[in-house]
Order: C-alpha cells, then sequence, then structure tokens
C-alpha cells in the first residue's frame, strides 16, 4: 500500500460512485462503458483494488463521503451492549432503539453501487485474454468475495434485500423488490463457492485482499448465520467446520502470543483479512469515537496510560466500555489492558476508556489508523466452537474453545458442558476476545436467534421494547422504488 495506490483507488471511484448513483431507483446515470474503461486486462486489476475502499471509508485522494462496510460501527456495535457515553455522546438512534423509517434508518445506495461495481467486472471480464489465466481467476474470485461480503453485510442488517446480479451500464436500472434474506444467502454461498474454486493457490497473497482462506472463513461466518437465523441447522453448522477446516491449513497463520499485537501490530501472522488504514492515506478508522482528549481527561493522575489525543478531531472521547462488557472478564485476564484502561482523578475512579484500538501516536497527535480487522485466527477458533456447540459435539467446542481463553491466561472453560451453557460461554468468550471490532451486535442477533440469549432482556436498552432486529429502509429509497417493501415491524 502506498500513495499511488491509494491514488489510484480514488480515480477509480471518482468512476464508480457516477455509475449506479441511483441504483434500484427509476433512472441512473453511469459513465462506466466498455469504451470508456474496460479496453484491456490491465485494466480489470485497479479496478477490483477500487472496490475495496467500500469495505474500509473514505480516502485522502478521492471522493470523501464512501461509508467503509468494516468501519461502519453503527450497524456491528452500537446496538449492542458494549458501549456506554463517555465524555460526550455521538450514539445514534440505534444505541438507543428509537429506530424508525424516519430516524436511524439505512440508506444502501453506497452499499449497491459496491455491488454493482462487482457485477461489472464479472459481466466485462470473460471477453478477455489475459496472458496469465491464474490473473484472471483471481480477479474474478475477490469480486465474487466482495460481492458476496456485501450481500451478506446487507441481511444482517436488513434481512430480506433486493438481489441485484446484472452489471449496470447504462439509465436503464429495475426496480427491483426485496428477495428472501434465504434466497439472497444461497446467491452468497454460490458467489463463495465460486470464489474458492477460481482462487489460484491456499495461500493469502495479501492481508487486505481477499483470498482463499478469507472466502473459506467468510462462507463459514454466512454458515453459522445461515444455521441460526435462517433455520439452517446441522447441515449448515457442518459446512462451516469443513470450511474453517480449510483455513486451519493455511500456512503462516497463528495466534499472536502478546494480546496486544492483535489489533496493534499491521497485517501480523493472526490475520486472515483487514481493510487497512494509513494517517497520510485515508481518514480515521471508527475508534477514535473511543480516544480521549486531553482536555477531557485533565487532572487524571494516570494520565500518561491513558490513549489520548491533543485534538477533538483526532479523540472523540464519545464511547467508553460498559460495566456489563466488563464483568465478562476475570480477573488476571490478559487481554484486559488491551481492551480498556480506566481513568483515575486522585483516588476517584472515572472513565473506562476503551484501548483496543489506540492507534499511533506521532509527534503533533495521536491518530486512530490501526487497521480494522475483517477476520483473525481467534475468531476462527471461535466460530469452530460454535459450529461444534450447534450439532452438540460440546467436548470439541470446549477444545476451540480453549485455545483463545490460554491465550489470554485464564485457563481452561470449567463450566457446565451442557449446549446452552457452553453457548453462552462461547457467546461471552466471543464478547472478551472480540470487543469493540464491529462484531458484536450479529453475534448477539445470531445467539438470540439460536436460543441462548434473548437480547431484549439481555441489551440494557432494548429492555422494555419490542424494535425489531432488523433495520428499516430509509424514506428515501423506500420513495425511490415502488417495489420495495418496509422491514416487518416498522
Amino acid at each position: 500500500m502506498n500513495k499511488l495506490f491509494l491514488l489510484t483507488i480514488g480515480c477509480l471511484l471518482l468512476l464508480m460512485t457516477t455509475s449506479c448513483d441511483k441504483l434500484l431507483e427509476t433512472k441512473n446515470e453511469s459513465s462506466i462503458t466498455d469504451a470508456d474503461y474496460f479496453k484491456s486486462e490491465n485494466d480489470f486489476d485497479p479496478y477490483v483494488v477500487g472496490i475495496y475502499m467500500y469495505m474500509r471509508g473514505s480516502a485522502k485522494t478521492g471522493p470523501q463521503n464512501v461509508t467503509g462496510i468494516a468501519n461502519n460501527i453503527t450497524y456491528g456495535t452500537e446496538r449492542g451492549e458494549e458501549l456506554v457515553s463517555a465524555l460526550n455522546s455521538r450514539f445514534t438512534n440505534a444505541w438507543t432503539h428509537n429506530i424508525s423509517p424516519t430516524s436511524g434508518a439505512f440508506d444502501y445506495t453506497t452499499w449497491y453501487k459496491a455491488i454493482g461495481s462487482c457485477n461489472l467486472v464479472l459481466a466485462k471480464i470473460d471477453k478477455f485474454t489475459f496472458t496469465s489465466e491464474s490473473t484472471k481467476k483471481r480477479v474474478m474470485a475477490e469480486a465474487y468475495s466482495l460481492r458476496a461480503y456485501v450481500y451478506f453485510s446487507l441481511i444482517r442488517i436488513i434481512g430480506d434485500a433486493p438481489l441485484m446480479l446484472d452489471a449496470i451500464t447504462d439509465e436503464n436500472v429495475p426496480q427491483l423488490p426485496r428477495s428472501k434474506a434465504t434466497d439472497v444467502m444461497k446467491q452468497i454461498i454460490a458467489d463463495l463457492d465460486q470464489a474458492i474454486s477460481l482462487f489460484p493457490d491456499k495461500t493469502i497473497p495479501s492481508k487486505y485482499r481477499f483470498s482463499y482462506a478469507s472466502a473459506q472463513t467468510l462462507k463459514a461466518d454466512a454458515k453459522l448465520w445461515s444455521a441460526k437465523v435462517l433455520g439452517g441447522g446441522a447441515n449448515d453448522f457442518n459446512d462451516a467446520i469443513t470450511a474453517l477446516a480449510e483455513v486451519e491449513k493455511i500456512s503462516g497463520l497463528s495466534l499472536r502470543t502478546d494480546f496486544k499485537e492483535v489489533t496493534t501490530s499491521r497485517a501480523n501472522s493472526e490475520i486472515i483479512i483487514a481493510a487497512y488504514f494509513n494517517r497520510d492515506e485515508c481518514a480515521a478508522n471508527y475508534g477514535l469515537n473511543a480516544l480521549p482528549y486531553e482536555t477531557g481527561i485533565a487532572g487524571a493522575t494516570n494520565k500518561d496510560s491513558l490513549p489520548f489525543c491533543i485534538t477533538t478531531s483526532n479523540g472523540q472521547g464519545a464511547y467508553q466500555i460498559s460495566a456489563k462488557s466488563k464483568a465478562l472478564f476475570p480477573s488476571g485476564d490478559k487481554r484486559i489492558p488491551f481492551t480498556w484502561v480506566t481513568e483515575r482523578q486522585g483516588s476517584t475512579l472515572k472513565i473506562s476508556w476503551i484501548t483496543k484500538l489506540p492507534g499511533n501516536k506521532y509527534a503533533d497527535d495521536r491518530v486512530s489508523d490501526n487497521d480494522i480487522i475483517v477476520y483473525r485466527l481467534g475468531e476462527i477458533y471461535l466460530m469452530e466452537a460454535e459450529a461444534y456447540a450447534g450439532i452438540s459435539n460440546t467436548t470439541k467446542a470446549i477444545d476451540y474453545l480453549n485455545k483463545t481463553r490460554n491465550r489470554a491466561g485464564i485457563g481452561n472453560y470449567a463450566g457446565a458442558t451442557d449446549k446452552v451453557s457452553v453457548e453462552k460461554e462461547i457467546l461471552d468468550e466471543r464478547g472478551r476476545e472480540l470487543f469493540f471490532e464491529n462484531k458484536r451486535w450479529f453475534d448477539l442477533v445470531r445467539f438470540h436467534k439460536g436460543g441462548t440469549i434473548d437480547v431484549y432482556t439481555y441489551v440494557p436498552n432494548l429492555v422494555g421494547k419490542t424494535t425489531p432486529l432488523f433495520w428499516p429502509l430509509a424514506a428515501n429509497v423506500m420513495a425511490n422504488n415502488g417495489q420495495l417493501l418496509q422491514t416487518d415491524g416498522y
């Protein structure tokens, strides 16, 4: 990754954001056609690189309004129990669960731009002869993986979603109804199976692009969702186990001994795929919401141990870890110092600041520029634990659960071994291991649907409410497509 690389992405995004601007609406003005862009085999790889911007978010070069799917904490975290306010509040309607079609609703426009770009690559690539057939296969595999990733993100947010597989190259954009989440899931798995068959090798050439390993991981994640939320049951659990076993075979993957390195050491041996960040090449990641600012911690007696920023633009001081999340960690858990630190004002304990994504301290200020992890080996083991528990093989589930527990220094699980107890411990361990990694809300929905918890009593802000677990579609999305039905419950 370098500035030239990001400049390429920025230029490509200028093309892509004019395509599918009104996706699934009545009209669309697209500037991408055969004549405009795809003139040789050399055009495809940089174009696919540009699509990754939709995972990460805006860059210093190119448009600044691209919402990063992996970097959007509203949908993956804020509706859960992990966070409470710190110095100020930037929480949205998601956190309070006061969501309606006109307040906190979901606008999927940017997400379908990413899908449209994948469709375009897949529609145009066949007619080109590549010097290297393996390069062509890899480009196609990445496009299938990216499309599956976006669709999987969509069905976890809104459930049923429009299923668009055709390339949009002119103003003729069909208005599509929402397809059942089960049908979208079938397409996700079909895309991933195609990608897995196309990847030229079983390595991880780049931690910042989809590979055989990350496609298998995404497939396993999708299968766990399908098993519990969509009623797929044992077959899906077994498919997840098969996919995860393939990931375990990948050379070079290993747990970091020091948990501190998991999120702060770039592209380390535990990472399967991540979204790249660097202060000179992109805007900050969502971690800036949790970093305190200097004036807000004035008088702290342990100031030097706090991950503070000088300016409020780099550290917004909005989030701290909740008491409910802190209670998950037993005394002596080695992950605690790299998850939170409590500010002290003399003998008074104040805000518990999150240290999971501390950014990097530069001469002028601290900047939240750690990579955003999409998948890592620690989660692979917890996925395997969940899948084995799903088929009632709690012995095997506990074996995988213990891998992250032992790295954290809290020893083997010694609790009850019935299915529900083991599944609750897996959810708790995910809460410890993956805290603030933008996974928690989806975990809670999955374990709720699987019968492990009642999310309406587990999440404090949901108690006494009946807010549906999926988001409503924004009013502008509904107004622009007469084929759409609002999400159930709104």
